[in-house]
């Protein structure tokens, strides 16, 4: 199906479903689980019921969370984690209208989750080829359900710290472990990657948060049938999880790992970024959210915000216990295995190639990647020289280039084949001179990061 046929279905599909509703969701809490489930009707035509389950643990008591949490704060977090959950059933069709059923959204709320919409869309408009704008991309009514108040809460200062298996939240975990006896790891869908980073850091499978979510079968049954399908913005369904699950822990702190590079569009000279909900941006308009509709109580930021991805690499380096068992390679998820021939292990290998042995490298990918000559087309993406960056979360071109730079200057043998490939194109003469202190000690100063934990940063990136 090439992307002409796809703007076809787009437009067709818009026609014959004209609307996509919001139902209702529900809750309940038995002796060992919280229990979550969610009603979405794709026009009288389709429905799904995804659930969230989050199991009982050592660190909280299920029990007291209706003691201690008003049904009606409760209710509008679950809520609006269902206003996120929606995109991933909604984009089957991109039915023109959204209705929002339980809850009354009020102007502001409503122009929040259109630009959310909008943007953390870009990646599937774009390879879609559907040409719209964020007008005209759906309507929401959301103007007759009851309508719920931000509360304030008691919280301790303590900090979630959402993993997710790659080398990213380890350098997180790793830097704020001297607050570890305060620190909970904080997991959705555990694989293997997850659950051994975090045995490695030390914490065992009953002193994290755990949160298992399922994607309905009918959606499974739709993408086989042809359905629009693509990429959603998957941080921004963790962001609102992680809401809920600071407020049943009783924690004011939620630590992601979204480093500065996440701001770079993926197309360049355009807002379509495969990480949006990784970005600032978003980042700054969710804190915004939350303080106005749900709570001032809390503090969602990411820690690693300071920082690009070429300082993230070299500060992982310093934890070689995580070598073994971090994995970001999306191919390879479910396996729990770098695939070694995606473009997201090809950045991985690059980025940390300054800093790790070629050896070890080796012996953590399973071989050379950058001798791998038919690793070329995402070589030529990741350094800048194709019109645009590989659809996944990697770092800048600036920061590539000067990794793979650095490797060049350490490397006393005979270079492998991408890097002698490297040497023949006008970029390397370009970086080949590049002083790769100037990345090392960048600062970014748009972040939302406090004293205590802005003081933890800089002294490890000082050191």
């Amino acid at each position: 199906m090439n992307k002409q046929d796809n703007f076809y279905k787009y437009t067709s599909f818009r026609n014959k479903y004209k609307f996509f509703s919001y139902e209702k969701y529900s809750y309940y809490i038995s002796d060992s689980c919280f229990h979550i489930k969610y009603e979405f009707n794709l026009n009288d035509t389709f429905y799904f019921k995804p659930t969230i389950n989050i199991p009982q643990k050592e660190i909280f008591n299920l029990q007291s969370v209706t003691e201690n949490v008003s049904a009606n704060f409760l209710n509008n977090i679950i809520f609006n984690i269902g206003m996120v959950e929606l995109l991933s059933y909604w984009k089957t069709t991109c039915s023109p209208k959204i209705i929002i059923k339980p809850h009354f959204l009020t102007p502001e709320q409503i122009s929040f989750w259109k630009k959310l919409y909008y943007n953390g869309l870009g990646e599937f408009l774009y390879l879609n080829s559907i040409q719209t704008d964020e007008d005209r991309f759906c309507e929401i009514y959301a103007n007759s359900g009851s309508k719920l108040f931000p509360k304030s809460i008691n919280t301790i200062a303590d900090t979630l710290v959402p993993i997710g298996g790659g080398k990213d939240s380890v350098v997180t975990l790793e830097l704020l472990s001297s607050l570890k006896a305060n620190n909970v790891p904080l997991i959705l869908n555990p694989r293997g990657a997850t659950l051994s980073t975090i045995s490695s850091a030390g914490y065992s499978i009953n002193n994290i948060f755990e949160i298992q979510r399922t994607i309905h079968p009918q959606l499974l049954k739709l993408n086989e049938e042809g359905f629009l399908n693509g990429h959603t913005p998957f941080s921004a369904l963790l962001a609102f999880i992680s809401i809920l699950a600071a407020v049943i822990s009783g924690k004011k702190n939620i630590a992601l790992s979204n480093e500065s590079s996440a701001n770079e569009s993926t197309i360049i000279n355009t807002n379509i970024n495969h990480q949006y909900s990784k970005t600032y941006e978003f980042e700054r308009d969710f804190r915004v959210y939350v303080k106005n509709y749900i709570s001032d109580s809390l503090n969602y930021f990411s820690f690693l915000r300071p920082l690009n991805e070429l300082q993230i690499a070299k500060l992982f380096s310093g934890f070689p216990k995580y070598f073994p068992v971090f994995k970001s390679c999306n191919a390879g998820s479910k396996t729990d295995i770098w695939c070694g021939v995606c473009s997201k292990c090809l950045f991985t290998y690059i980025i940390l190639s300054p800093f790790i042995t070629s050896k070890l490298l080796m012996e953590i990918f399973g071989k050379n990647l950058l001798d791998d000559i038919n690793l070329r087309f995402y070589f030529d993406q990741l350094i800048g020289i194709e019109d645009t960056k590989p659809f996944d979360c990697i770092g800048t071109p600036d920061e590539i280039n000067t990794a793979l730079v650095m490797t060049i200057r350490k490397t006393e043998n005979h270079l492998p084949r991408l890097l002698e490939y490297y040497k023949t194109l006008l970029i390397y003469k370009k970086f080949e001179n590049t002083d790769d202190k100037i990345l090392l000690h960048n600062y970014n100063k748009n972040h939302f990061l406090t004293e205590p934990f802005e003081n933890i940063l800089i002294q490890r990136i000082n050191a």
